[in-house]
């Protein structure tokens, strides 16, 4: 087993650490403040390969590996969570899910601008009634001549008020449960298909997420993704992938965190020294750094998996995503109280990394379903 990255992998992380520290840092609180998507960013992504990092190179994207797209999230996050969140959702979810269940006519058609950045990818799975019971899926697709016809609402969807298209999952048949789920493309500007609510939140405020309303929605049969009744079934295993990506934006965040407070604690006397000199900080530090590299030791090992051709990473998905994303949550914790009173200005990066990191105990499966994922795999 070798744990080290390769060089092109060395020098990835260096391009995009060098890419957020430029491109993202100065302009992280002026985003947060403003809720603002920052659209002047997407053609800086996607000049760097960053909105088709695994897709094929002969579809428009850089054919990057799953290692790979674990170290462009990573450092994305360090910087700030609201972008990496909006590259993993573009990459991992939307883009994902129409290149793996998708037809050919379809990838061509929808890849190559998403990889190049032309269009940025939502997907909705999330309902008011289907969190992580996504199986209570209310939004219904019935067949109408040549087409089908779209009503109900997806609920917390990033890029939805911005993406150029939709992955939407709606009941093409109740009566089979989860098999009678399928997955639609839905283009941005299709008649009766609105964004509703944009979510004021407490964190990742710079990353777009608001509701996706259908209202007598049609759109032409060939835009079926995947096999009808397959749509919740590709869509988990699209997830397992997903949680392969949120457990890197989980590192990368805790990452960033650990280094402001090690940053931090250098600098700040109390009693005449550093208060990095006192034993109760450096305990903090020390914990700090070990969770984090077991984070990151579990986020490449399931990537790595994907990277080999294993079909399902399910377990590993959401080990990694499940310790990880709780990692983050005790840095960014952690990373307030070494501040002291400076971890609660705006001053400091402290609050942020704070208020961002608690959707990742959340957002793709909750902490209590990843355990229940993880126990039904050990089980089985």
């Amino acid at each position: 087993m070798d744990f080290r990255l390769s060089d092109d992998q060395v020098v990835l992380r260096r391009a995009v650490r060098d890419f957020a520290e430029a491109e993202i840092r100065p302009h992280v609180m002026a985003w947060d403040e403003a809720q603002a998507f920052p659209h002047e960013l997407v053609p800086k992504l996607a000049a760097l390969g960053l909105l088709g990092i695994q897709i094929p190179e002969a579809h428009g994207g850089a054919g990057m590996s799953a290692v790979d797209y674990c170290v462009c999230i990573e450092e994305l996050a360090r910087v700030d969570p609201s972008v990496a969140l909006g590259v993993a959702a573009h990459n991992g979810l939307g883009s994902a899910h129409i290149f793996m269940f998708g037809s050919d006519e379809q990838r061509a058609r929808y890849i190559p601008p998403l990889a190049r950045g032309e269009m940025l990818a939502a997907w909705g799975l999330t309902e008011p009634t289907a969190g992580s019971d996504a199986a209570g899926t209310r939004t219904v697709a019935t067949r109408d001549g040549n087409g089908w016809v779209l009503n109900g609402s997806k609920t917390f969807t990033t890029h939805g008020s911005v993406g150029g298209v939709m992955v939407a999952m709606a009941v093409t048949d109740r009566t089979k449960g989860n098999r009678g789920i399928s997955a639609f493309i839905v283009e941005r500007g299709t008649p009766g298909m609105a964004a509703g609510k944009k979510e004021n939140k407490l964190g990742m405020r710079a990353s777009d997420t608001s509701e996706v309303v259908f209202q007598e929605c049609r759109v032409p049969a060939d835009h079926l993704l995947g096999e009808e009744g397959q749509g919740f079934i590709n869509a988990m295993q699209v997830l397992d992938a997903g949680r392969v990506g949120i457990a890197a934006l989980s590192v990368g965040l805790a990452q960033g965190a650990f280094e402001a407070a090690l940053r931090y604690a250098k600098e700040r006397r109390q009693f005449g020294r550093p208060i990095a000199a006192f034993q109760a900080t450096q305990w903090k530090l020390a914990d700090l750094a070990t969770q984090i590299e077991a984070s990151r030791l579990l986020t490449y090992r399931a990537a790595c998996l994907k990277d080999q051709g294993r079909p399902r990473t399910t377990r590993e998905s959401s080990m990694a995503k499940l310790y990880a994303s709780e990692t983050a949550v005790r840095a960014a914790e952690e990373c307030v109280q070494i501040h002291g009173g400076y971890g609660f200005t705006k001053d400091y990066p402290a609050e942020k990394y704070f208020r961002d990191v608690k959707l990742l105990t959340i957002g793709e499966g909750t902490s209590e379903i990843q355990r229940l994922v993880i126990a039904r795999q050990l089980l089985a």
